[in-house]
């Protein structure tokens, strides 16, 4: 059995906050998980660990990812949803917190609102991991950007690459625009978002992420030049353009977005040849991507980057978690098997 270790507890909320060094050994720790489950020897290093996912949103990768990696690594994950708990309207954020913090050992958490993964983390006093709002998605950027170091073009290291998103970057609505960002912040690596002028990103959060590069040395360019943006790009991420609630917009969002930064291998063509192309998925197939690219067999690593969602959340979890537990005694478990065994037999007499 494991039991939990006191200390300051540490969430994944925004990668932004990470130091360029935390995100490399990550990315190792993610890799070595990788390399034991391509041996079929992943250890158990959360044996005895529960983790509760709460879905206020749909999710395939997530949850699935999410839920195998737990079981892979000796944990159980628990799947809870509104309506099936009281979380958030016939109980408080911090009273589901306070319940969950003193029964599981991590807490995962997709939502709409970002303030209310920031409400969970103020009372939870074990680790939180952001599986996505609608601000921001840090486990799906660590993958992208731990695929991009499986795929990196020949004679450039990490430190080295430029990635361009296209798409929506607005700030309502342009997810992967902002996560893509942090990560490129954090890691100090040159970017560039290339959007319509009126779906691009805030003056806000383009301060954001400048603030960010300036400790870290990287640089960002905000643009809806699409020839130019991907002219020496290494690695192109989409996303979607239409979103559920905003479906008066789908039109204009066509309008605007169509057929200029659907990424088609017109596009794709115009990076250099070792340029690579993303998807966070699902995609919407012919629209900001094309079934030519999404399924390339070199150009692109979208289902790469898919599987690799697994291993990411493995790495997550023993990142997390692992340094908050410890080996119980096992001659103090077996007295305590014993003791137990004794008691209920006599009971049962």
């Amino acid at each position: 059995m494991k039991a939990r270790t006191q200390g300051k507890v540490k969430h994944l909320i925004d990668t932004i906050d990470f130091t360029k060094e935390e995100l490399l050994s990550l990315f190792e720790t993610i890799r070595m998980l990788k390399e034991f489950d391509m041996q079929g020897a992943v250890p158990k290093i959360l044996k005895g660990a529960t983790l509760a996912m709460i879905f206020e949103e749909p999710s395939t990768r997530t949850r699935v990812s999410f839920e195998t990696a737990m079981t892979d690594l000796g944990g159980h994950a628990l799947y809870l949803k509104p309506g099936e708990i009281h979380f958030g309207s016939h109980e408080a954020i911090k009273d589901t917190a306070r319940i969950l913090s003193s029964m599981c050992h991590g807490i995962m958490f997709r939502t709409k609102e970002h303030e209310g993964i920031l409400k969970l983390c103020e009372y939870a006093t074990i680790p939180v991991f952001n599986a996505m709002t609608y601000y921001n998605h840090p486990t799906q950027g660590i993958c992208d950007f731990f695929t991009m170091s499986e795929h990196l073009p020949e004679g450039k290291s990490l430190d080295d690459i430029h990635v361009v998103f296209v798409g929506d970057s607005r700030e309502d609505t342009g997810i992967m625009s902002k996560e893509t960002g942090h990560m490129c912040a954090a890691l100090g690596l040159r970017y560039t978002v290339c959007s319509p002028e009126k779906y691009s990103m805030s003056k806000e959060e383009q301060k954001k992420i400048r603030d960010k590069m300036k400790l870290t040395g990287g640089t960002l360019t905000v643009t809806d030049q699409v020839e130019e943006a991907v002219a020496d790009a290494d690695f192109i991420v989409p996303d979607v353009w239409t979103y559920y609630g905003y479906e008066e917009e789908e039109a204009d969002r066509m309008a605007n977005f169509m057929p200029r930064y659907q990424l088609n291998m017109d596009m794709l063509n115009r990076a250099p040849e070792h340029c690579k192309a993303l998807h966070c998925l699902p995609a919407n197939r012919e629209v900001e991507i094309t079934s030519e690219v999404l399924d390339h067999p070199t150009r692109s690593i979208v289902f790469q980057e898919a599987e690799n969602r697994l291993h990411t959340q493995r790495g997550l979890l023993a990142w997390y978690l692992y340094p908050r537990m410890r080996e119980a005694d096992q001659t103090l478990v077996r007295y305590n098997e014993g003791k137990l065994r004794s008691f209920l037999d006599t009971r049962l007499k």
